[in-house]
């Protein structure tokens, strides 16, 4: 019993894992067949309801992207479990089809565009894909068997025929099974179990509808009005559903199945969250952070090229943690958000005047109202022996700090055999506060070697060369300079234009992070400078030599919650 409970955890983890969503141009939810098989209680829901063209997207990646290191699955080939050589077998073929578009639609079945679904019936996941050519999929599966053994009992439900392949073991009193059928056009892939009731498979196979369904609710277009994400794609995790799963025994179709499973186990770990107490005072939390979404910004896809802007809100309704977190704030400058004219940046924008009162008033509400739930109690216990106030003796230091970036914009390695070393580097690191000179002048005792210098105030620059010496094979001046609210650190011609143009850029709280990198800037020249050493390249870093991608990556937070931004870019290097 405990393997099959440990089973159930692991797949109800891998639902909530579970984070795919694409979309296109408009959502109608009325005619989507599909939605009126998924429960408004779903705790997990992600959907493309509109075609994606996979075929392009796979020719878009970069063929580097495309490969996997020789011998990926080495250390599992001695596994001897035939459940984990069946994995290991669709893996291979998974690894084997991304050669190109159009031998992963075959491999799979697969149309040029499809659509695709992923939600939980409760804790049991649900996987469904548009398939073309049924044929291939049994194929696929086929080849997995014979390679592993692992076998598969034919099953009939209500006209539809699907496979069950048994994951627990023989000597187990229960089972969990596999189940993959494909029925009008819709490949599903599911689980069953001895413990689960008869009609939840049904609904999985798209058999039985449920009486409130994700349509009914209108939550798709709920979201998507409220954030402004592009139609027909969205993601999302139901906070509210998961509490009430947690703390009730028949709140939810959650609930239920885990009162079964804990019945069945002789016990409940979460049996302390069911009082009275913790039941209302956990709800309330859910109510002010209800769910996290995610959907899209921007979707461009073509043979070549893909872009991709991906944003996720932590949904929040208390105004009083919201309007603390947007205080903390602080000021990212405009080069650090231009991730097409560097290989890599970061900034963080923290206002440090800020951080103890925005702390202090986040401490003090979760410390109200005082909690009656066990858990809770404990919790806010432990809080109240702590002080965010002990901050100020730190943070008076950095007074008036509005935050910090860095880029690298460019660097280049000769092309001498003989002595290939770095030619020149582009590079930006500032200080953005509303007295950097009186910060530059605190630091001053703390490092001997600037004790005499003096920046200019009319923001000429310094050289550091005589101050900080460097090897001269790096061929790096680097220099130094006060930008109007901007201590500067930069070297190169580009760095110098970067430095210059922050003297007329305002202090404005604008952010909390922001990150990008560019690969194929990032290895390309390393790798290179590895070649001509004449040592051997890795094998992982070869394989980023062609990785033609852009990633930016930042952290915000507005009025309606915490927003993780991310965006890519993919060229397809063929």
């Amino acid at each position: 019993m405990n393997k099959m409970l440990i089973a159930a955890v692991v797949v109800a983890a891998g639902a909530g894992g579970y984070w795919y969503s694409q979309q296109a141009d408009q959502v109608s939810t009325n005619d989507n067949t599909v939605l009126s098989y998924v429960p408004a209680d779903t705790p997990v829901f992600s959907a493309q309801l509109q075609p994606f063209p996979i075929k392009s997207y796979i020719n878009s990646l970069s063929e580097s992207y495309r490969q996997y290191p020789a011998g990926a699955l080495d250390e599992f080939e001695q596994e001897s479990d035939a459940r984990a050589k069946f994995l290991i077998s669709l893996a291979k073929s998974y690894m084997a089809s991304m050669k190109d578009g159009s031998t992963f639609i075959k491999t799979f079945g697969l149309a040029e565009e499809i659509r695709s679904y992923f939600y939980t019936l409760g804790a049991m996941p649900v996987l469904r894909i548009e398939v073309e050519h049924a044929d291939a999929i049994w194929a696929l599966l086929d080849k997995a068997e014979a390679e592993s053994g692992f076998t598969h009992t034919q099953a009939n439900l209500k006209g539809v025929d699907y496979r069950s392949y048994r994951l627990t073991d023989e000597a187990e009193k229960e089972q969990i099974n596999l189940v993959v059928a494909v029925h009008d056009g819709l490949l599903t892939t599911t689980l069953s179990t001895s413990f689960s009731d008869a009609v939840l498979l049904e609904t999985a196979l798209g058999l039985t509808p449920v009486d409130n369904s994700i349509a009914d609710a209108h939550i798709i277009e709920d979201i998507i009005n409220k954030h402004g994400f592009l139609n027909e794609g969205i993601s999302y995790i139901n906070h509210k559903e998961i509490v009430t799963a947690l703390t009730s025994t028949d709140g939810n179709q959650l609930a239920g199945q885990l009162s079964k499973l804990f019945e069945m186990s002789n016990e409940d770990p979460f049996a302390e969250l069911k009082t009275p107490a913790c039941q209302q005072e956990l709800a309330s939390i859910a109510d002010n952070w209800p769910r996290t979404v995610g959907g899209y910004d921007q979707l461009e896809i073509t043979d070549t090229e893909s872009s991709f802007g991906f944003r996720t809100v932590v949904e929040s309704n208390n105004l009083v943690l919201l309007d603390a977190y947007q205080k903390l704030r602080g000021y990212i400058p405009a080069y650090v958000q231009d991730n097409a004219n560097s290989v890599f940046t970061l900034g963080v924008g923290i206002d440090i005047n800020q951080m103890v009162p925005s702390l202090t008033a986040i401490w003090d509400d979760m410390l109200t109202p005082e909690y009656q739930c066990g858990p809770l109690a404990q919790m806010q216990a432990q809080m109240s022996q702590q002080s965010p106030g002990m901050l100020g003796m730190f943070t008076g230091m950095a007074n008036g700090v509005k935050g910090v970036g860095v880029s690298l914009i460019d660097y280049k390695i000769t092309d001498d055999i003989d002595n290939p070393q770095l030619e020149s580097v582009d590079a930006v690191v500032t200080l953005s506060a509303d007295n950097p000179s009186m910060l530059f002048n605190m630091v001053k005792p703390f490092a001997p070697e600037l004790a005499n210098v003096q920046l200019p105030a009319n923001g000429d620059a310094i050289e550091l060369s005589t101050i900080i010496p460097m090897p001269p094979e790096m061929n790096i001046s680097a220099k130094m300079a006060i930008k109007g609210n901007h201590l500067v650190l930069f070297a190169g011609d580009k760095g110098e234009v970067v430095a210059n143009n922050l003297g007329s850029d305002p202090l404005v709280n604008n952010g909390l992070m922001v990150m990008s990198a560019d690969y194929m800037k990032m290895f390309k020249p390393l790798l290179t400078f590895i070649e001509l050493t004449g040592e051997p390249v890795p094998e992982e870093l070869e394989m980023m030599k062609d990785y033609d991608m852009r990633v930016k990556f930042s952290l915000d937070i507005d009025p309606k919650g915490f927003e993780v931004d991310s965006q890519m870019n993919s060229r397809s290097s063929e």
